[in-house]
């Protein structure tokens, strides 16, 4: 009992890591398309604040929740594999 707990103790670590790396990683993607298209297209203005507002939608966009996937998806495939070695 206590095994399968720090198995899922674990798991929800690395889970929260990988979250925030993604999360990160993901944000500075945005950040970095949106100064290149402000770049390539030779706006004229504040470009920081360009910038500041596609994050901003960004940050309350579906493919931001998606990244939510990091927590779900594993659950769902561990209480997979417990049903079909169990019950199959």
């Amino acid at each position: 009992m206590f095994g399968a707990m720090r198995l899922f103790l674990i798991l929800l670590v690395l889970q929260t890591v990988a979250y925030f790396v993604l999360s990160i990683y993901s944000r500075g993607v945005r950040r970095r398309k949106l100064e290149t298209w402000w770049d390539e297209k030779g706006k004229k203005g504040n470009k920081e604040a360009f910038v500041e507002r596609g994050l901003h939608v960004y940050d309350n966009s579906f493919r931001r929740r998606l990244i939510l996937g990091v927590y779900v998806v594993p659950w769902v495939a561990i209480g997979a594999l417990i049903y079909i070695v169990n019950y199959m």
